[in-house]
């Protein structure tokens, strides 16, 4: 038989999750009696470790993707995706306007070098492309600086003069919408000084911005408002205070592994590596099928949640690659074959997991590794 650990991917959470965020979205601006904000569903990283195809399924009623990748972008049409699929970091060369062009994906601009690109490949594009101009306004990641982004801006409305560049939008990217409103304010004050009186669409809200109603009534009134939730549509928490069940989100992705032998073991024994854990009474082990090459963090200590046969315990000792030791001393009916739940349904979350890794959920969620089966879940 195969190695007993798996991911199971539920598509009616993701679909669960997309329509949880909508509702919220739409409760925040009823009393501002503004239209509610369409959405691009953040897919990157094969769809933060669930999978695309999984991801197109879940988000059907999304009004756009979003991702890094051209050849998830690719695979999303190929599925059948005919809503925007947008690329968040744009293009990486010249030549990949052609596929641009072919797939009719929207692309971020970030940098002069984008906006040269396009000028020099427009004879050679068949259609208009759909831009969403990057503001930089102290992420200090990616974006047009605020001296240079009305220069950026007017190159590319010449460009869509002249049919090359289609819809014409305006992003920028929170860093601390999780965790500092006042610099979160601030970047949306500074977007809107920067972009006061431009046209188009209007992108700012990651997962922690879109789920945070007190930002609403400082977008503008005037603009089609597009918000890019991300690892909230997984089921997970944008914010560190605040679990994910609050905010009524469902765990897509679980990962379960099978207890493969059981140890007793005296008092003041070492367990694992290192003998990172010491026994401080007699003790009873459970083995499990999963370590950190499967994508379980390493580095997560002893006391990390564990769900056995449906009871929480925790984890003893180092993780090793292949396997990690779990505490069934309390648990007398656990055996070689009983189920593990490592996080997900009926399980410690991911984001309680990654707390006690000294990490976050998205580093793992996207993390398991592809030698774990994955098990997509219908609704």
């Amino acid at each position: 038989m195969p190695r007993p650990i798996a991911v199971h991917i539920s598509t009616s959470a993701l679909r669960h999750n997309l329509s949880k965020v909508r509702s919220t979205l739409q409760q925040q601006v009823a009393p501002l009696q503004r239209d509610t904000p369409k959405i691009w569903a953040v897919i990157k990283a094969n769809a933060y470790g669930h999978g695309i195809a999984a991801a197109v399924q879940g988000f059907e009623q999304a009004d756009g993707l979003a991702m890094l990748d051209f050849a998830e972008a690719v695979q999303c049409r190929e599925l059948g995706w005919q809503k925007p699929i947008m690329l968040l970091e744009g293009f990486f060369s010249a030549q990949d306007l052609l596929l641009i062009d072919q797939y009719r994906l929207t692309t971020v601009i970030h940098s002069q070098h984008q906006i040269q690109d396009l000028q020099k490949m427009a004879v050679q594009l068949q259609h208009p492309v759909d831009v969403m101009l990057k503001l930089n306004t102290g992420m200090n990641r990616l974006g047009f600086g605020t001296e240079q982004f009305a220069l950026a801006f007017a190159q590319l409305q010449q460009l869509q003069q002249e049919g090359v560049v289609g819809e014409l939008g305006k992003m920028t990217h929170f860093a601390r919408a999780d965790d500092d409103p006042s610099i979160t304010y601030q970047q949306l004050q500074c977007f809107n000084q920067y972009t006061e009186g431009l046209p188009g669409v209007v992108s700012v809200c990651n997962s922690a911005g879109t789920l945070t109603a007190s930002l609403q009534q400082h977008l503008s009134k005037h603009h089609e408002q597009w918000v890019r939730p991300g690892v909230c549509l997984y089921g997970s928490s944008p914010f560190a205070g605040v679990p994910a069940q609050e905010l009524g989100l469902q765990p897509a992705q679980t990962l379960t592994a099978q207890i493969i032998s059981v140890r007793d073991i005296s008092a003041h024994q070492g367990v694992g590596y290192g003998h990172s854990f010491i026994s401080p009474t007699p003790m009873r082990l459970g083995v499990v099928a999963c370590g950190y090459a499967d994508g379980y963090p390493r580095h997560a200590p002893s006391g990390t949640p564990v769900v056995v046969n449906g009871q929480r315990t925790t984890l003893v000792g180092r993780v090793s690659m292949d396997m990690l030791m779990v505490d069934i001393t309390h648990l007398p009916e656990a055996q070689v074959g009983s189920k593990v739940v490592l996080w997900g349904q009926n399980g410690p979350t991911v984001d309680e997991v990654a707390q006690a890794a000294g990490t976050i959920g998205y580093e793992l969620l996207c993390a398991v590794a592809a030698r774990v089966p994955r098990i997509v879940l219908e609704s």
